[in-house]
């Protein structure tokens, strides 16, 4: 009997993975739209397709989420984390990315206020051009996400009643969600529109343009700077 479970189980589990392949190419052309040129479908479907296994091997349906809300969370951050192991971003990209947040958070404490691009390049002594060009430099350079908050992005994909198997995992999920939420509804309007569009619609940056009547690399300004502003304020999660 136990032997005939344990092979109805492997069975399961291969129908299972068959059937979730397309979730697997689904998630990875969706992400390519998203990502630099240098990033290969190929290789996304390959680790998309560790993350199902792990997932398929994990999966507890007594926890109150579905196989595929569960494989989906594991397979895009399999994708995320294979590209960032290989991250191909110059150290000075990284370094105008905290320079940016730096100078936001200062500014913002100083004024009690949103600042603007032309202020936060003049405390940075450069032209607006120049830090225009730095917030492009950044988005294309690196995957700038909800992670880059300091917490993990998949803590905003199940539902609140979620209990996982760390009590504190969720806990710690949900009072995230809600200072997320805060902080994005006391952005500047545009950003916070752009967030939105990217991250619930999920629209590429091509697509928001085309809703704000912007150009896509202006899109990917607005979208960087938001995610440094975002960055600055909620630096209680990152320590």
């Amino acid at each position: 009997m136990v032997k005939a479970n344990s092979y109805n189980n492997q069975i399961d589990k291969a129908a299972l993975l068959e059937q979730q392949t397309v979730l697997v190419k689904r998630i990875a052309y969706h992400l390519l739209a998203r990502l630099p040129a240098s990033v290969q479908v190929d290789d996304l479907i390959q680790s998309g397709m560790i993350g199902l296994f792990e997932a398929a091997n994990n999966f507890d349906n007594s926890k109150g989420a579905s196989f595929e809300t569960f494989a989906g969370i594991r397979i895009r951050g399999a994708m995320l984390d294979e590209i960032r192991r290989g991250d191909w971003t110059p150290r000075s990209v990284h370094k105008n990315s905290r320079m940016i947040s730096a100078a936001i958070k200062e500014l913002e404490a100083q004024l009690g206020r949103d600042v603007s691009d032309v202020e936060v390049a003049e405390k940075l002594d450069i032209s607006l051009q120049e830090y225009h060009q730095i917030l492009s430099e950044v988005s294309t350079g690196k995957i700038l996400g909800i992670d880059d908050l300091g917490v993990s992005e998949d803590v905003m994909k199940p539902s609140d009643d979620y209990i996982g198997d760390d009590p504190y995992q969720s806990i710690e999920r949900i009072a995230f969600k809600k200072g997320l939420t805060e902080c994005i509804k006391s952005l500047p309007e545009r950003e916070a529109l752009v967030l939105s569009l990217y991250y619930d619609e999920e629209l590429n940056l091509r697509e928001i343009g085309q809703v704000l009547d912007v150009s896509e690399s202006r899109v990917s300004q607005i979208h960087s700077q938001a995610m440094h502003r975002l960055k600055a304020r909620m630096q209680s999660w990152q320590n």
